[in-house]
């Protein structure tokens, strides 16, 4: 018999706020996040928005900001999740053997300092003009060898996040990450949760951390033409499932929550958000930047989910999407779940939380799932906002706008990641 796993901390920094029942009540409201970036002069991209974290930093979970000023932003928010859902499990005041207590996130790559690549580049052309060559890598190399900081180019990669969380909690057990695209941070909890049933450790740290807020994130997605435009209206650009919907809206930030096997938990009597009772997997294996038309990876992660919960679908209460407000996405996703539930998928409330938080890329499926633990905990459930021309192939009920009361026992979330990573997480009270 598997063991049971739960929710027993949480912690988040978003756009939306750097505290889990702001962010919540700021989401029931149908606030919206997005504006103007300001991160960089982002003037001259037909991409001008983004949702950013704003008014925060270190100093707000009691840590001095210039010991963290050569970590890139995914360490800065993971650290400040991971210390709010740390606090919030109360796991710091109970005796646990380090051995047992593990950390696994889904973190993105840390941010490139362009303004030194930048000189590193104009020194490489300058050697090269004198030479009477193109480029020269000797110039190139030698300005970086002179002004790069060791530190800060350590800290690009995307598992420091993972690296300096364990140490910050003396967290000696299994340590991993997964960088999957828009699937990276609850796949780190779906694997996390495995760690947890395998009898590995009685505690993992999990969730993800990302920002793409940069001119290279901008420029890349802005070549996929997968970003929203709509630079006119920021906070009316995410629109999921609308028939006007252009692309999705970049966010960031972290979210973390502390798993932890439930007679452990019972036993210390820990507050319990839920369980993570199904867990599902798969792989488009079609193309890099599609998802299958037909929704095949889709279909077969949610009905993987429901298999390993031992649930069926009259009892599923709420779908978080993962609803990016891309043509291609919304369209397939909602066949996915029509797929899978049939008629009783236009019974089922169906809301994506990217309306108004952006899509916060490796970091979001954590969110998403915490989104599914709140309703649960509050009964009710965040709308989509945004949502004012119906699209005929997106025809489910999306919580149009509004918040609404609803009896939440059982939840799931879907995140679906370039390359064609699917992952579906079904959390349910205890």
């Amino acid at each position: 018999m598997k063991r049971r796993v739960v929710v027993t901390g949480l912690g988040c920094v978003t756009p939306l706020g750097a505290n889990v029942d702001l962010v919540w009540k700021r989401l029931l409201a149908g606030e919206s996040a997005v504006d103007y970036i300001t991160r960089f002069d982002a003037s001259s991209f037909p991409t001008k928005i983004a949702a950013e974290v704003k008014n925060w930093d270190l100093s707000h979970e009691g840590e001095d900001p210039a010991r963290w000023v050569n970590q890139g932003l995914h360490t800065q928010f993971a650290i400040g999740a991971g210390k709010q859902a740390v606090k919030d499990s109360g796991i710091m005041d109970i005796s646990f053997d380090p051995l047992r207590f593990g950390v696994y996130t889904g973190g993105g790559e840390g941010q490139q300092d362009f303004g030194r690549f930048a000189r590193m580049m104009v020194a490489g052309i300058k050697d090269g003009v004198a030479q009477g060559v193109e480029f020269s890598t000797l110039g190139f190399i030698r300005d970086g060898l002179r002004d790069f900081n060791q530190e800060a180019e350590l800290e690009q990669e995307p598992n420091m996040p993972a690296a300096h969380l364990a140490a910050m909690f003396n967290a000696q057990g299994p340590n991993s990450n997964c960088l999957t695209a828009c699937a990276a941070s609850v796949q780190a909890i779906g694997e996390a949760t495995e760690i947890i049933r395998r009898g590995e450790c009685d505690l993992m740290l999990s969730g993800g951390a990302h920002s793409m807020i940069h001119p290279m994130g901008v420029m890349g997605f802005n070549l996929l033409t997968a970003l929203s435009t709509n630079n006119e209206n920021p906070k009316a650009a995410s629109r999921p499932f609308d028939r006007l919907r252009d692309g999705f809206v970049l966010g960031e930030g972290s979210v973390m929550c502390v798993l932890e096997e439930y007679e452990h938990a019972k036993k210390r009597g820990a507050k319990i958000y839920g369980e993570v009772a199904g867990y599902g997997s798969t792989a488009d294996a079609f193309r890099i930047t599609d998802t299958h038309p037909d929704g095949r990876g889709a279909i077969s992660c949610l009905e993987m989910a429901l298999r390993d919960a031992e649930c069926n679908i009259d009892e599923i209460d709420y779908i978080n999407a993962h609803g990016t407000s891309t043509s291609v996405n919304d369209k397939v996703e909602t066949l996915a779940i029509k797929k899978v539930f049939g008629e009783r998928a236009y019974k089922i409330p169906v809301s994506s939380t990217k309306s108004m938080i952006g899509h916060m890329i490796a970091a979001a499926g954590a969110s998403e799932m915490m989104y599914c633990l709140l309703a649960m905990r509050d009964g009710v459930v965040p709308p989509t906002i945004n949502y004012e021309n119906p699209d005929p192939l997106c025809d489910l009920d999306y919580v149009p706008n509004v918040c609404r009361e609803v009896e939440c026992n059982c939840c799931i979330t879907n995140s679906f990641g370039f390359g064609g990573q699917n992952v579906s997480i079904l959390v349910k009270k205890v």
